[in-house]
C-alpha cells in the first residue's frame, strides 16, 4: 500500500500565531494590558495602530517599541471616531484584520473603598450615605469610555475589517473587547459600582455585537481580565510607560505555605487592599 506523505509544517507556532501580514488597532495601547498586547502583535509582525487620550504616551511607545519586525503607528484624540476611521481607511485599502477595544476608565473616586472606606453591611443608612456619594458625571464619563466608546468603534471600523477578511483568504477578522473581572463579580468591586457595571454592559454589548455582525463574518469576542499592573490599578506608570505592583507580603487567609492558588488568593487580597483603584 502507498504511504502517505504527512507534514506537521502548518502546527509550527510561527503559522499557527502568524500576524506577520495583518493590521491591527489597539485603543488604549499606550500603556498597560493595551501595550502589552501592541508589544506582542508588533513582535510578531504585525502593523499596530494605538490610540490614546495622552499623545506624550503614544510617542514615548512608538519611541521604545518600534523595534519591529512589525510597526506601531500612533493615532492620538481617540474621540474622534469617525476621524480615525477615515484616516485608517486611507492609509489601509486592504483593510484591518483586528480591533482591539481596550480604552477603559475608573471614576469611582468617591466610594472606592481604599479612599471611601467601607459602609456598614448592616446599615441601610450607611449603605445610602455611601451610595449616593458618587457624582452622575463620574458615572457619564465611565460609560462614555467603557461602552460608549466601544460601541462606536466597532460600528466605524466594521467595514475595514470586512475588507480585511475579503483580502485575507481563510481568515475572519475580528473585535477583541477588554472588559474585566469586575463585570461578572457579585458585589461593587472594592467600591467601584460604575466601572464594575460599565464593564458587565460591555460584556453584553459583545454579545449584541457579535450577534449583529455574524453574517457579516466578523467575530466578536470578549476578555475579562483580572488585575493587572497598570496605570488604572498602580496609580502611575514609569519613563517605560509600564506600572508596578508591590504588594507586601502577607497571608490573611492562613493557607499553607507555597500554595498556588492560596498565593493567588492572597495577592488578589492584598492589592485590591492596598490599590488605589481595586479590580
Amino acid at each position: 500500500m502507498a504511504s502517505l506523505n504527512k507534514s506537521n509544517e502548518d502546527l509550527k507556532i510561527s503559522k499557527l500565531f502568524d500576524v506577520s501580514k495583518f493590521t491591527a488597532i489597539v485603543t488604549g495601547g499606550g500603556t498597560g494590558i493595551g501595550l502589552m498586547i501592541t508589544q506582542a502583535l508588533v513582535t510578531n509582525g504585525a502593523k499596530v495602530y494605538i490610540t490614546g487620550r495622552r499623545e506624550e504616551a503614544l510617542k514615548s511607545v512608538v519611541d521604545q517599541y518600534n523595534t519591529g519586525p512589525g510597526k506601531i503607528i500612533a493615532l492620538p484624540k481617540k474621540d474622534e471616531v469617525v476621524r480615525l476611521a477615515k484616516e485608517v481607511t486611507s492609509k489601509e485599502s486592504n483593510g484591518i484584520h483586528l480591533l482591539v477595544n481596550n480604552a477603559g476608565i475608573a471614576r469611582d473616586d468617591n466610594t472606592r473603598f481604599s479612599q471611601a472606606g467601607k459602609p456598614d453591611p448592616k446599615s441601610p443608612q450607611s449603605i445610602t450615605e455611601h451610595l449616593m456619594a458618587s457624582e452622575s458625571d463620574q458615572w457619564a464619563e465611565t460609560f462614555q469610555t467603557n461602552i460608549t466608546a466601544q460601541y462606536f468603534m466597532s460600528a466605524a471600523f466594521l467595514p475595514l475589517l470586512a475588507k480585511g477578511r475579503e483580502v485575507t483568504p481563510g481568515y475572519s477578522t475580528s473585535i477583541v473587547n477588554i472588559a474585566s473581572i469586575s463585570g461578572v463579580m457579585k458585589g461593587s468591586s472594592m467600591g467601584q459600582p460604575a466601572y464594575a457595571t460599565s464593564k458587565a454592559g460591555l460584556i453584553h454589548l459583545t454579545r449584541m455585537l457579535a450577534t449583529t455582525f455574524a453574517e457579516c463574518k466578523i467575530r466578536v469576542n470578549c476578555i475579562a481580565p483580572g488585575i493587572f499592573p497598570s496605570e488604572m490599578t498602580a496609580g502611575s506608570s514609569g519613563d517605560d510607560q509600564k506600572s508596578e505592583l508591590k504588594p507586601e507580603s502577607s497571608n490573611p487567609a492562613g493557607n499553607p505555605p507555597g500554595c498556588f492558588w492560596a498565593n493567588q488568593i492572597q495577592q488578589a487580597d492584598r492589592i485590591s487592599r492596598s490599590s488605589r483603584f481595586g479590580f
